[in-house]
């Protein structure tokens, strides 16, 4: 583990508590779009979309995402209310969701998707510095906690809508998915509303807008900062052009009802849930780099194997194995962000690496639909394993030190 993480007075630790508690709303802010990628080829039959249209509602989720997670993450180090702000964001998110079910218009459906966007921005550049701020010495375990609660929402959100979808409808489900993001948001309002910076030993300070055009400058020149920003944002293009197009492929080319749409979405998330404490625990002994570039590797072999299967039964088999290397090192990246960053820069910091996801996690979709259209969607798997490569070649010439090292002790 680097230096960096232990630099400075470490703060007290908080109970495991209130790490369940943030872990189990980050369920809930994936929750939401892990049942609209089940329930989108059924409004694409609906409203006559092409795979064109189909990506370009999660092009504008991210293009709104990637404008404005820098500003959110800015606001977050700004504002000191956590439990408050996490509140905040899990609404935001659910509501456009509810507006989706009740609309029959693909402008409407942008729109919504924007809102969405904007709205998820402020939860990760809250809670994943505030966690990994309590355990500096743990930091890729406890985000890695924080990330498999993202799993196991997009993991169980999609079985759940897809026993539902066996007896109502798709606005109907809809509908009753909100129910559950407001209980959380409510109870997450109750239990963690008073949590401050000042809970994890951040002892912030009122910070005017200069101060934070500089912390951003700063941040900008970090090259460490910036070249997992990359990486991050074409590992993001290769996971969102995968959850927006494989339920798409499983539905229209190999026939699966809506329930085994379900299943093998599980599958995926499921394999990413069990792997994702794994990577985070080796990753503090054994340095980041070498857990990322491993699972991206792996992940770009069996993206390969998938396009080779094609239409057969084997097609489905590597979903798992997918899974596990795709989604296992999300925290880990996450984790080195943090590491090289000043600690009461974190929300700043997480706001560039997640406006970078975001961007790429635009172009993905749009760029995979126009390939589908094209030449097949089977084109589209080929697409997935060259980013994934490509994101490694970043994570592979990051600097392997930490800049910044000097500036966290001083901070």
């Amino acid at each position: 583990m680097s230096s960096v993480a232990a630099a400075g007075a470490a703060p007290p630790k908080s109970s495991f508590r209130e790490v369940w508690l943030v872990t189990a709303g980050h369920m809930m802010t994936h929750w939401y779009p892990g049942t609209f990628y089940l329930l989108l080829p059924l409004i694409a039959k609906e409203l006559d979309l092409s795979f064109s249209q189909i990506g370009s509602i999660l092009t504008c989720q991210f293009i709104a995402g990637a404008l404005s997670n820098v500003p959110g993450g800015m606001l977050v180090d700004a504002v000191h209310r956590k439990g408050l702000l996490m509140a905040l964001a899990l609404s935001w998110v659910g509501v456009p969701y509810l507006i989706m079910g009740f609309t029959h218009s693909y402008w409407t459906l942008l729109g919504c998707a924007a809102l969405v966007g904007i709205g998820n921005n402020l939860w990760h550049p809250t809670a994943i510095p505030l966690l990994a701020q309590s355990y500096p010495g743990r930091r890729g375990l406890v985000v890695s906690f924080h990330a498999m609660g993202g799993n196991v929402g997009d993991a169980i959100a999609p079985l759940v809508a897809g026993a539902m979808l066996a007896a109502l409808d798709w606005r109907e489900v809809v509908v009753l998915n909100v129910v559950p993001g407001v209980v959380a948001s409510a109870f997450i309002l109750l239990s963690l509303g008073p949590l401050n910076d000042g809970k994890f030993g951040d002892q912030a300070k009122r910070r005017n807008r200069s101060d934070m055009i500089a912390a951003l400058r700063m941040l900008l020149a970090n090259r460490t900062v910036m070249m997992l920003s990359i990486g991050s944002s074409i590992r993001a293009m290769t996971a969102q052009t995968l959850l927006t197009f494989l339920p798409v492929f499983l539905a229209g080319d190999l026939g699966y009802s809506p329930f085994w749409v379900g299943a093998c979405m599980f599958t995926l998330q499921a394999a990413g849930f069990a792997a994702a404490p794994i990577a985070g625990h080796m990753s503090d002994r054994m340095g980041r780099r070498r857990i990322i570039m491993s699972s991206m590797a792996l992940t770009a072999v069996v993206l390969v194997f998938m396009a080779i299967a094609g239409r057969s039964a084997a097609f489905v088999l590597f979903i798992a194995f997918l899974g596990f290397f795709l989604f296992a090192i999300r925290a880990v990246l996450q984790a080195w962000m943090l590491d090289a960053t000043p600690h009461n820069m974190g929300g700043t910091s997480s706001g560039i690496m997640f406006g970078a996801q975001a961007l790429g996690a635009a172009i993905g979709p749009a760029a995979g639909g126009a390939l589908a259209d094209h030449y097949g969607i089977m084109a589209t798997f080929y697409f997935l394993a060259v980013t994934i490569v490509v994101a490694n070649l970043f994570i592979f010439f990051t600097p392997a030190t930490v800049p910044g090292e000097e500036s966290r002790a001083k901070s």
